[in-house]
Parts: structure tokens; C-alpha cells; sequence
């Protein structure tokens, strides 16, 4: 980003991305959804409690629920994963 921007300081970058980022991370921590157009969307899963198994000794163990954050890629981003060259610019 610093070479397509020679204007913005690495460090400016690195600050107003890991901004970003702990911005996400709280706003999924409480639950919300968070959509990106054009890029997916993130949200939270909760996975239920299961029966397990200890690997070592074989007993079973309960798994509890656990929460899980979750990503769908939205229609461009696939397009483009898919299908690069159909992209202007693709750069594959």
C-alpha cells in the first residue's frame, strides 16, 4: 500500500489497519454482523456442545458450546477467485 501511496507512512498504515481490525474484532465479539459489499460478510456461529473423547486414555469428555467466528465471501469475491482472468486487471 505504501508504494501505491508514497503519501501515507507505513506506520499511518499499520496504525489505521490494526484500528480496523480491533474494530471487527469487538463489533463480531458482540454479536454483530459485519458485511463488506463486494468483499463477504462475518458473523458469529455458535457451535454446540458435544460428546467427545480423550485421545489418551479414550474416556469421554463433554465439549462445551463454543462460539466461532464465521466468513461468507460475497458474489465478487468468488467471481474473482473463481474466475481471475474475467476480473478487469485479473491478476492471476
Amino acid at each position: 500500500i505504501s508504494a501505491q501511496y508514497p503519501h501515507l507512512s507505513v506506520r499511518d498504515i499499520e496504525m489505521a489497519t490494526r484500528q480496523m481490525l480491533d474494530y471487527l474484532s469487538d463489533a463480531l465479539a458482540e454479536g454483530e454482523r459485519i458485511e463488506i459489499r463486494g468483499f463477504g460478510s462475518f458473523s458469529m456461529h455458535v457451535r454446540p456442545a458435544k460428546q467427545g473423547r480423550n485421545p489418551k486414555t479414550g474416556e469421554p469428555v463433554l465439549v462445551p458450546e463454543k462460539r466461532v467466528p464465521h466468513f461468507k465471501p460475497g458474489k465478487e469475491l468468488r467471481e474473482q477467485v473463481d474466475y481471475p482472468e474475467a476480473v478487469a486487471g485479473g491478476k492471476a
